[in-house]
Protein backbone atom coordinates (compact mmCIF):
# COMPACT_ATOMS: atom_id res chain seq x y z
CA UNK A 1 0.00 0.00 0.00
CA UNK A 2 1.43 3.38 -1.00
CA UNK A 3 -0.85 5.41 1.27
CA UNK A 4 -0.64 4.82 5.00
CA UNK A 5 -3.37 5.72 7.46
CA UNK A 6 -1.38 8.46 9.20
CA UNK A 7 -0.63 10.08 5.81
CA UNK A 8 -4.29 9.81 4.84
CA UNK A 9 -5.48 11.48 8.06
CA UNK A 10 -2.78 14.13 7.68
CA UNK A 11 -4.09 15.01 4.24
CA UNK A 12 -7.62 15.09 5.59
CA UNK A 13 -6.44 17.65 8.16
CA UNK A 14 -4.83 19.73 5.40
CA UNK A 15 -8.08 19.59 3.42
CA UNK A 16 -10.24 20.68 6.36
CA UNK A 17 -10.88 24.24 5.00
CA UNK A 18 -12.32 22.78 1.81
CA UNK A 19 -14.53 20.39 3.79
CA UNK A 20 -15.82 23.21 5.98
CA UNK A 21 -16.59 25.38 2.96
CA UNK A 22 -18.60 22.53 1.46
CA UNK A 23 -20.39 22.05 4.77
CA UNK A 24 -21.32 25.75 4.84
CA UNK A 25 -22.85 25.39 1.38
CA UNK A 26 -24.63 22.26 2.61
CA UNK A 27 -26.55 24.42 5.04
CA UNK A 28 -28.11 26.35 2.17
CA UNK A 29 -28.70 23.20 0.13
CA UNK A 30 -30.61 21.62 3.01
CA UNK A 31 -32.59 24.80 3.61
CA UNK A 32 -31.58 25.32 7.24
CA UNK A 33 -33.02 28.73 8.25
CA UNK A 34 -30.51 31.26 9.56
CA UNK A 35 -32.46 31.65 12.81
CA UNK A 36 -32.18 27.89 13.43
CA UNK A 37 -28.45 27.55 12.79
CA UNK A 38 -26.70 26.46 15.98
CA UNK A 39 -30.00 26.21 17.84
CA UNK A 40 -30.82 22.59 17.06
CA UNK A 41 -28.81 19.41 16.82
CA UNK A 42 -28.55 15.66 16.60
CA UNK A 43 -28.95 14.95 20.32
CA UNK A 44 -30.16 16.59 23.51
CA UNK A 45 -28.29 13.93 25.49
CA UNK A 46 -25.27 15.98 26.45
CA UNK A 47 -24.60 17.53 29.84
CA UNK A 48 -22.72 20.43 28.23
CA UNK A 49 -25.77 21.22 26.07
CA UNK A 50 -28.77 19.43 27.61
CA UNK A 51 -32.14 19.19 25.93
CA UNK A 52 -35.20 21.21 26.87
CA UNK A 53 -37.15 19.97 29.89
CA UNK A 54 -40.62 18.57 29.34
CA UNK A 55 -43.42 20.80 30.53
CA UNK A 56 -44.38 18.53 33.44
CA UNK A 57 -40.82 18.56 34.78
CA UNK A 58 -40.52 22.34 34.49
CA UNK A 59 -43.87 22.87 36.19
CA UNK A 60 -42.90 20.64 39.11
CA UNK A 61 -39.66 22.58 39.64
CA UNK A 62 -41.41 25.97 39.48
CA UNK A 63 -44.18 24.87 41.85
CA UNK A 64 -41.70 23.51 44.41
CA UNK A 65 -39.76 26.77 44.45
CA UNK A 66 -42.69 28.42 46.24
CA UNK A 67 -43.05 25.65 48.80
CA UNK A 68 -41.15 24.74 51.96
CA UNK A 69 -40.41 21.13 52.88
CA UNK A 70 -37.56 18.89 54.09
CA UNK A 71 -35.58 17.49 51.16
CA UNK A 72 -35.55 13.91 52.43
CA UNK A 73 -39.29 13.90 51.64
CA UNK A 74 -38.45 14.20 47.93
CA UNK A 75 -35.56 11.76 48.24
CA UNK A 76 -37.81 9.17 49.82
CA UNK A 77 -40.41 9.64 47.10
CA UNK A 78 -37.70 9.01 44.48
CA UNK A 79 -36.90 5.79 46.34
CA UNK A 80 -40.56 4.77 46.30
CA UNK A 81 -40.85 5.28 42.54
CA UNK A 82 -37.70 3.20 41.93
CA UNK A 83 -38.86 0.44 44.29
CA UNK A 84 -42.29 0.37 42.64
CA UNK A 85 -40.58 -0.69 39.40
CA UNK A 86 -37.50 -2.67 40.45
CA UNK A 87 -38.81 -4.07 43.73
CA UNK A 88 -38.14 -3.51 47.41
CA UNK A 89 -34.68 -5.06 47.16
CA UNK A 90 -33.51 -2.00 45.19
CA UNK A 91 -32.89 1.53 46.39
CA UNK A 92 -31.90 4.91 44.95
CA UNK A 93 -29.74 7.93 45.74
CA UNK A 94 -29.99 11.23 43.84
CA UNK A 95 -26.72 13.07 43.23
CA UNK A 96 -25.54 16.13 41.29
CA UNK A 97 -24.11 14.28 38.25
CA UNK A 98 -23.44 10.81 36.90
CA UNK A 99 -19.71 11.47 37.26
CA UNK A 100 -20.24 12.23 40.95
CA UNK A 101 -22.17 8.96 41.17
CA UNK A 102 -19.17 7.07 39.83
CA UNK A 103 -16.89 8.78 42.34
CA UNK A 104 -19.12 7.93 45.31
CA UNK A 105 -19.67 4.34 44.20
CA UNK A 106 -15.95 3.74 43.75
CA UNK A 107 -15.18 5.25 47.16
CA UNK A 108 -18.05 3.45 48.89
CA UNK A 109 -17.88 0.03 47.22
CA UNK A 110 -14.42 -0.43 45.65
CA UNK A 111 -11.69 1.45 47.51
CA UNK A 112 -10.37 -0.34 50.64
CA UNK A 113 -10.39 1.36 54.01
CA UNK A 114 -7.38 3.49 54.90
CA UNK A 115 -7.91 3.00 58.64
CA UNK A 116 -5.64 0.58 60.47
CA UNK A 117 -1.99 -0.18 61.01
CA UNK A 118 0.48 -1.30 58.42
CA UNK A 119 0.61 -0.68 54.71
CA UNK A 120 -2.72 0.37 53.17
CA UNK A 121 -4.23 -2.39 51.05
CA UNK A 122 -4.88 -1.99 47.32
CA UNK A 123 -7.94 -2.94 45.32
CA UNK A 124 -8.38 -3.77 41.62
CA UNK A 125 -11.35 -3.23 39.34
CA UNK A 126 -11.69 -5.02 36.01
CA UNK A 127 -12.94 -2.88 33.13
CA UNK A 128 -13.32 -3.91 29.47
CA UNK A 129 -11.34 -1.83 27.00
CA UNK A 130 -14.42 -0.12 25.61
CA UNK A 131 -15.70 3.35 24.81
CA UNK A 132 -15.88 6.19 27.37
CA UNK A 133 -13.49 4.46 29.78
CA UNK A 134 -12.26 7.87 30.94
CA UNK A 135 -15.37 7.84 33.13
CA UNK A 136 -15.94 4.45 34.75
CA UNK A 137 -12.35 3.26 34.19
CA UNK A 138 -10.39 6.23 35.50
CA UNK A 139 -10.64 5.71 39.24
CA UNK A 140 -7.52 3.60 39.51
CA UNK A 141 -4.00 3.37 38.11
CA UNK A 142 -4.19 1.59 34.73
CA UNK A 143 -2.95 -2.00 34.65
CA UNK A 144 -1.09 -3.50 32.72
CA UNK A 145 1.47 -0.72 32.31
CA UNK A 146 0.89 -0.49 28.57
CA UNK A 147 -2.27 1.46 29.43
CA UNK A 148 -0.58 4.00 31.72
CA UNK A 149 -1.19 6.83 29.22
CA UNK A 150 -4.65 5.72 28.16
CA UNK A 151 -6.21 8.98 29.41
CA UNK A 152 -3.26 11.24 28.61
CA UNK A 153 -5.02 13.47 26.07
CA UNK A 154 -8.62 13.18 27.24
CA UNK A 155 -10.47 16.17 28.61
CA UNK A 156 -11.51 14.52 31.88
CA UNK A 157 -8.24 12.88 32.83
CA UNK A 158 -7.12 13.13 36.43
CA UNK A 159 -3.80 14.80 35.71
CA UNK A 160 -5.41 17.85 34.14
CA UNK A 161 -7.22 18.65 37.37
CA UNK A 162 -3.99 19.69 39.05
CA UNK A 163 -4.63 17.54 42.12
CA UNK A 164 -4.90 13.79 42.52
CA UNK A 165 -7.95 14.00 40.28
CA UNK A 166 -10.54 11.30 40.32
CA UNK A 167 -8.07 8.49 40.78
CA UNK A 168 -8.15 6.76 44.15
CA UNK A 169 -4.65 6.37 45.53
CA UNK A 170 -5.18 2.73 46.53
CA UNK A 171 -7.12 1.44 43.51
CA UNK A 172 -5.92 -0.06 40.22
CA UNK A 173 -7.96 -0.55 37.04
CA UNK A 174 -7.24 -3.68 35.02
CA UNK A 175 -8.16 -3.22 31.34
CA UNK A 176 -9.12 -6.25 29.28
CA UNK A 177 -9.43 -6.28 25.50
CA UNK A 178 -12.61 -7.91 24.22
CA UNK A 179 -12.25 -10.73 21.66
CA UNK A 180 -13.90 -9.82 18.38
CA UNK A 181 -13.30 -6.11 18.87
CA UNK A 182 -10.78 -4.17 16.80
CA UNK A 183 -8.42 -1.70 18.42
CA UNK A 184 -7.15 0.18 15.39
CA UNK A 185 -5.40 3.54 15.41
CA UNK A 186 -7.43 6.27 13.69
CA UNK A 187 -7.91 9.99 13.64
CA UNK A 188 -6.03 13.22 13.14
CA UNK A 189 -5.20 13.06 16.83
CA UNK A 190 -4.14 9.46 16.32
CA UNK A 191 -5.19 7.10 19.08
CA UNK A 192 -6.67 3.65 19.50
CA UNK A 193 -10.37 3.54 18.65
CA UNK A 194 -12.32 0.65 20.21
CA UNK A 195 -14.42 -0.75 17.35
CA UNK A 196 -16.85 -3.02 19.14
CA UNK A 197 -19.61 -4.16 16.78
CA UNK A 198 -18.27 -7.72 16.53
CA UNK A 199 -17.43 -8.37 20.20
CA UNK A 200 -17.81 -12.06 21.02
CA UNK A 201 -19.46 -12.25 24.47
CA UNK A 202 -18.58 -15.90 25.12
CA UNK A 203 -14.91 -15.46 24.25
CA UNK A 204 -14.92 -12.21 26.24
CA UNK A 205 -16.24 -14.08 29.26
CA UNK A 206 -13.21 -16.38 29.15
CA UNK A 207 -10.81 -13.41 28.81
CA UNK A 208 -12.47 -11.59 31.71
CA UNK A 209 -12.57 -14.75 33.83
CA UNK A 210 -8.84 -15.23 33.25
CA UNK A 211 -8.13 -11.63 34.30
CA UNK A 212 -10.30 -12.00 37.41
CA UNK A 213 -8.46 -15.18 38.38
CA UNK A 214 -5.04 -13.58 37.89
CA UNK A 215 -6.04 -10.59 40.05
CA UNK A 216 -8.31 -12.45 42.46
CA UNK A 217 -6.33 -11.55 45.59
CA UNK A 218 -6.98 -7.82 45.06
CA UNK A 219 -10.22 -8.00 43.04
CA UNK A 220 -12.80 -5.50 44.32
CA UNK A 221 -15.26 -5.18 41.45
CA UNK A 222 -16.16 -4.91 37.78
CA UNK A 223 -17.22 -1.74 35.95
CA UNK A 224 -18.71 -1.39 32.47
CA UNK A 225 -20.97 0.80 30.42
CA UNK A 226 -24.68 0.06 30.74
CA UNK A 227 -25.39 0.83 27.07
CA UNK A 228 -27.07 -1.79 24.90
CA UNK A 229 -25.96 -1.12 21.31
CA UNK A 230 -23.54 -2.92 18.95
CA UNK A 231 -21.30 0.13 18.63
CA UNK A 232 -20.69 -0.05 22.38
CA UNK A 233 -20.04 -3.81 22.30
CA UNK A 234 -23.38 -4.95 23.70
CA UNK A 235 -25.26 -5.89 20.53
CA UNK A 236 -25.31 -9.67 21.08
CA UNK A 237 -28.50 -10.40 23.02
CA UNK A 238 -30.10 -13.47 24.61
CA UNK A 239 -33.65 -14.66 23.92
CA UNK A 240 -34.98 -12.01 26.33
CA UNK A 241 -33.16 -9.16 24.61
CA UNK A 242 -30.54 -8.85 27.36
CA UNK A 243 -26.92 -8.22 26.42
CA UNK A 244 -24.93 -11.44 26.80
CA UNK A 245 -21.76 -9.49 27.62
CA UNK A 246 -23.52 -7.65 30.45
CA UNK A 247 -24.76 -10.95 31.80
CA UNK A 248 -21.22 -12.31 31.71
CA UNK A 249 -20.06 -9.47 33.97
CA UNK A 250 -22.97 -10.06 36.34
CA UNK A 251 -22.14 -13.76 36.55
CA UNK A 252 -18.45 -13.08 37.21
CA UNK A 253 -19.25 -10.54 39.91
CA UNK A 254 -21.50 -13.07 41.62
CA UNK A 255 -18.87 -15.79 41.35
CA UNK A 256 -16.08 -13.63 42.84
CA UNK A 257 -18.34 -11.96 45.40
CA UNK A 258 -17.61 -8.39 44.31
CA UNK A 259 -19.87 -5.57 43.06
CA UNK A 260 -20.65 -4.91 39.40
CA UNK A 261 -20.96 -1.20 38.53
CA UNK A 262 -22.81 -0.24 35.34
CA UNK A 263 -22.28 3.30 34.07
CA UNK A 264 -25.51 4.00 32.20
CA UNK A 265 -25.23 7.80 32.11
CA UNK A 266 -26.67 7.87 28.62
CA UNK A 267 -29.50 5.51 29.54
CA UNK A 268 -33.10 5.40 30.63
CA UNK A 269 -34.33 3.98 33.95
CA UNK A 270 -37.27 1.57 33.73
CA UNK A 271 -37.34 1.54 29.90
CA UNK A 272 -33.71 0.66 29.18
CA UNK A 273 -31.05 -1.71 30.50
CA UNK A 274 -32.45 -3.44 33.57
CA UNK A 275 -29.93 -3.86 36.42
CA UNK A 276 -31.81 -6.92 37.66
CA UNK A 277 -31.40 -8.76 34.37
CA UNK A 278 -27.69 -8.11 33.97
CA UNK A 279 -26.77 -8.71 37.61
CA UNK A 280 -25.54 -5.16 38.29
CA UNK A 281 -25.21 -4.11 41.91
CA UNK A 282 -25.48 -0.42 41.00
CA UNK A 283 -26.41 1.47 37.85
CA UNK A 284 -25.61 5.15 37.45
CA UNK A 285 -27.60 7.62 35.33
CA UNK A 286 -27.32 11.20 34.18
CA UNK A 287 -30.71 12.79 34.75
CA UNK A 288 -30.22 15.47 32.08
CA UNK A 289 -29.56 13.14 29.16
CA UNK A 290 -32.10 10.54 28.03
CA UNK A 291 -33.98 10.63 31.34
CA UNK A 292 -35.40 14.04 30.55
CA UNK A 293 -34.70 15.58 33.94
CA UNK A 294 -32.70 18.59 35.18
CA UNK A 295 -28.93 18.60 35.51
CA UNK A 296 -28.02 15.86 37.96
CA UNK A 297 -27.49 12.15 38.43
CA UNK A 298 -29.13 9.12 39.95
CA UNK A 299 -27.72 5.93 41.48
CA UNK A 300 -29.98 2.88 41.52
CA UNK A 301 -28.79 -0.34 43.10
CA UNK A 302 -29.35 -3.29 45.35
CA UNK A 303 -30.54 -2.18 48.74
CA UNK A 304 -27.71 -3.72 50.75
CA UNK A 305 -24.86 -2.10 48.83
CA UNK A 306 -26.77 1.17 48.55
CA UNK A 307 -26.45 1.58 52.34
CA UNK A 308 -22.75 2.37 51.83
CA UNK A 309 -23.55 4.79 49.01
CA UNK A 310 -26.34 6.55 50.88
CA UNK A 311 -24.22 6.86 54.02
CA UNK A 312 -21.47 8.54 52.01
CA UNK A 313 -24.02 11.06 50.72
CA UNK A 314 -25.59 11.71 54.13
CA UNK A 315 -28.91 10.18 53.07
CA UNK A 316 -29.04 6.98 55.09
CA UNK A 317 -30.69 7.38 58.48
CA UNK A 318 -29.54 9.72 61.21
CA UNK A 319 -27.75 9.11 64.47
CA UNK A 320 -30.92 9.51 66.52
CA UNK A 321 -32.60 6.77 64.51
CA UNK A 322 -34.58 7.72 61.39
CA UNK A 323 -34.94 5.68 58.21
CA UNK A 324 -33.60 8.44 55.97
CA UNK A 325 -32.09 11.90 56.08
CA UNK A 326 -30.74 14.67 53.90
CA UNK A 327 -27.76 15.68 55.94
CA UNK A 328 -23.98 15.66 55.75
CA UNK A 329 -21.77 12.79 54.67
CA UNK A 330 -18.27 12.36 53.34
CA UNK A 331 -19.50 13.33 49.86
CA UNK A 332 -21.89 16.12 50.78
CA UNK A 333 -20.36 18.24 47.99
CA UNK A 334 -22.29 16.06 45.55
CA UNK A 335 -25.69 17.14 46.89
CA UNK A 336 -28.00 17.87 43.90
CA UNK A 337 -30.13 20.60 45.50
CA UNK A 338 -33.87 21.09 45.84
CA UNK A 339 -34.80 21.88 42.23
CA UNK A 340 -32.80 18.95 40.83
CA UNK A 341 -34.42 16.59 43.33
CA UNK A 342 -37.92 17.73 42.40
CA UNK A 343 -37.17 17.58 38.68
CA UNK A 344 -35.67 14.11 38.97
CA UNK A 345 -38.76 12.87 40.76
CA UNK A 346 -41.03 14.36 38.07
CA UNK A 347 -38.95 12.77 35.29
CA UNK A 348 -39.02 9.36 36.99
CA UNK A 349 -42.78 9.54 37.41
CA UNK A 350 -43.15 10.28 33.69
CA UNK A 351 -40.95 7.31 32.80
CA UNK A 352 -43.03 5.05 35.05
CA UNK A 353 -46.56 6.39 34.58
CA UNK A 354 -46.62 7.91 31.09
CA UNK A 355 -43.82 6.41 28.97
CA UNK A 356 -45.80 6.41 25.71
CA UNK A 357 -44.68 9.90 24.55
CA UNK A 358 -41.06 8.98 25.31
CA UNK A 359 -41.29 5.70 23.41
CA UNK A 360 -43.12 7.45 20.56
CA UNK A 361 -40.28 9.98 20.23
CA UNK A 362 -37.76 7.13 19.89
CA UNK A 363 -39.97 5.43 17.30
CA UNK A 364 -40.33 8.68 15.33
CA UNK A 365 -36.55 9.19 15.41
CA UNK A 366 -36.04 5.64 14.12
CA UNK A 367 -38.40 6.18 11.19
CA UNK A 368 -36.73 9.46 10.25
CA UNK A 369 -33.25 7.90 10.36
CA UNK A 370 -34.42 4.98 8.21
CA UNK A 371 -35.96 7.36 5.65
CA UNK A 372 -32.92 9.59 5.43
CA UNK A 373 -30.53 6.65 5.26
CA UNK A 374 -32.53 5.25 2.35
CA UNK A 375 -32.03 8.58 0.53
CA UNK A 376 -28.29 8.56 1.16
CA UNK A 377 -27.53 4.84 1.03
CA UNK A 378 -26.49 4.66 -2.62
CA UNK A 379 -23.86 7.37 -2.08
CA UNK A 380 -22.31 5.82 1.04
CA UNK A 381 -19.94 2.89 1.36
CA UNK A 382 -21.58 -0.36 2.48
CA UNK A 383 -21.16 -1.36 6.11
CA UNK A 384 -23.30 1.20 7.96
CA UNK A 385 -25.32 -0.32 10.80
CA UNK A 386 -28.41 1.34 12.28
CA UNK A 387 -29.72 0.30 15.70
CA UNK A 388 -32.79 1.53 17.59
CA UNK A 389 -32.20 1.77 21.35
CA UNK A 390 -34.82 2.52 23.97
CA UNK A 391 -32.07 2.70 26.57
CA UNK A 392 -30.23 5.40 24.61
CA UNK A 393 -33.47 7.09 23.66
CA UNK A 394 -32.78 7.10 19.94
CA UNK A 395 -30.72 5.56 17.15
CA UNK A 396 -27.09 4.53 16.87
CA UNK A 397 -25.36 4.96 13.50
CA UNK A 398 -22.19 2.89 13.32
CA UNK A 399 -19.90 2.85 10.29
CA UNK A 400 -16.85 0.83 11.41
CA UNK A 401 -17.62 -1.85 8.80
CA UNK A 402 -17.11 0.61 5.95
CA UNK A 403 -13.46 -0.37 6.58
CA UNK A 404 -13.29 -3.76 4.87
CA UNK A 405 -10.75 -6.01 3.18
CA UNK A 406 -7.86 -3.67 3.93
CA UNK A 407 -9.54 -0.74 2.18
CA UNK A 408 -10.11 2.67 3.71
CA UNK A 409 -13.64 3.48 4.79
CA UNK A 410 -15.33 6.62 6.03
CA UNK A 411 -12.83 8.49 8.26
CA UNK A 412 -12.98 7.49 11.93
CA UNK A 413 -12.19 10.08 14.56
CA UNK A 414 -10.88 9.27 18.02
CA UNK A 415 -12.13 10.49 21.36
CA UNK A 416 -8.96 12.56 21.47
CA UNK A 417 -9.98 14.23 18.20
CA UNK A 418 -13.10 15.52 19.91
CA UNK A 419 -11.07 16.97 22.76
CA UNK A 420 -8.52 18.49 20.35
CA UNK A 421 -11.33 19.78 18.08
CA UNK A 422 -9.96 17.83 15.12
CA UNK A 423 -13.05 15.68 14.65
CA UNK A 424 -13.83 16.85 11.11
CA UNK A 425 -17.29 15.29 11.16
CA UNK A 426 -18.30 17.40 14.15
CA UNK A 427 -16.60 20.51 12.76
CA UNK A 428 -18.38 20.17 9.43
CA UNK A 429 -21.74 19.62 11.13
CA UNK A 430 -21.24 22.83 13.10
CA UNK A 431 -20.42 24.73 9.90
CA UNK A 432 -23.65 23.39 8.42
CA UNK A 433 -25.53 24.91 11.37
CA UNK A 434 -26.28 21.69 13.26
CA UNK A 435 -25.02 21.12 16.81
CA UNK A 436 -23.14 17.78 16.98
CA UNK A 437 -22.78 15.38 19.86
CA UNK A 438 -20.36 12.58 20.65
CA UNK A 439 -19.28 10.99 17.35
CA UNK A 440 -16.15 9.02 18.26
CA UNK A 441 -14.97 5.60 17.14
CA UNK A 442 -17.22 5.44 14.03
CA UNK A 443 -20.29 5.78 16.25
CA UNK A 444 -22.97 8.49 16.12
CA UNK A 445 -26.07 8.73 18.31
CA UNK A 446 -29.21 10.50 17.10
CA UNK A 447 -31.64 11.35 19.88
CA UNK A 448 -34.40 13.96 20.06
CA UNK A 449 -34.27 16.87 22.45
CA UNK A 450 -31.79 19.39 21.00
CA UNK A 451 -34.43 21.78 19.74
CA UNK A 452 -36.27 18.87 18.11
CA UNK A 453 -39.03 18.26 20.68
CA UNK A 454 -42.02 20.45 21.47
CA UNK A 455 -43.22 21.16 25.01
CA UNK A 456 -45.26 17.95 25.12
CA UNK A 457 -42.25 15.83 24.18
CA UNK A 458 -43.43 15.21 20.61
CA UNK A 459 -40.79 15.17 17.88
CA UNK A 460 -40.62 18.25 15.68
CA UNK A 461 -40.16 16.19 12.55
CA UNK A 462 -39.04 19.02 10.28
CA UNK A 463 -36.12 19.92 12.55
CA UNK A 464 -35.04 16.39 13.39
CA UNK A 465 -35.19 15.42 9.72
CA UNK A 466 -32.92 18.36 8.84
CA UNK A 467 -30.44 17.30 11.53
CA UNK A 468 -30.41 13.66 10.42
CA UNK A 469 -30.11 14.60 6.75
CA UNK A 470 -27.17 16.83 7.65
CA UNK A 471 -25.48 13.85 9.37
CA UNK A 472 -25.65 11.63 6.29
CA UNK A 473 -24.72 14.44 3.90
CA UNK A 474 -21.71 15.30 6.08
CA UNK A 475 -20.61 11.64 6.04
CA UNK A 476 -20.88 11.76 2.24
CA UNK A 477 -18.71 14.90 2.09
CA UNK A 478 -16.09 13.19 4.25
CA UNK A 479 -16.19 10.06 2.13
CA UNK A 480 -15.83 12.02 -1.11
CA UNK A 481 -12.87 13.97 0.23
CA UNK A 482 -11.13 10.85 1.50
CA UNK A 483 -11.71 8.99 -1.79
CA UNK A 484 -10.12 11.87 -3.70
CA UNK A 485 -7.10 11.75 -1.40
CA UNK A 486 -6.77 8.03 -2.08
CA UNK A 487 -7.10 8.53 -5.84
CA UNK A 488 -4.34 11.16 -5.86
CA UNK A 489 -1.91 9.07 -3.81
CA UNK A 490 1.17 7.82 -5.69
CA UNK A 491 0.98 4.20 -6.71
CA UNK A 492 3.61 1.60 -5.91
Amino acid sequence: MSLFRFDWYGQLRASAPELLDNAARLSSTLGIPDELRGRFGISGSNSSAPGVLRAAVREAIVESSADYFPLNRIGDEIRRVVKSVYGDDFDAAPINSAEAGLAVVHDALIAPSLIGRGDPPRARTIVPYERHIEHHGSYGRPVPGIYKDIFADRGATAGELGLSGRRAENVDTVFVKLPGARYDVHGIKSYVCPLLVHVNPEASLHALEHAATVHAADLAGFATLGYDTPGCGYGAKDEHGVSRLHRAFGALAARFGVPYIADNAWGTPFLGTDPRRIGAHVMIYSTDKVMGGPTGGLIIGKEDVMINVRRALGLHSERFGSVSSHGKGSHIAFDPGKEALVGTLAALRLLRDDPEPIVAAVDATWEIVLDEFARAKGRLKPGILLTRSQNAGGVEINYQDTWRNGEFGIPIFSHEDRIAQTNLFNNALVRAGVTPNIADDANIFITPGAGTLDETGKVREDRLRLAVRAVFETLILLQQLSERIEAQAPKD
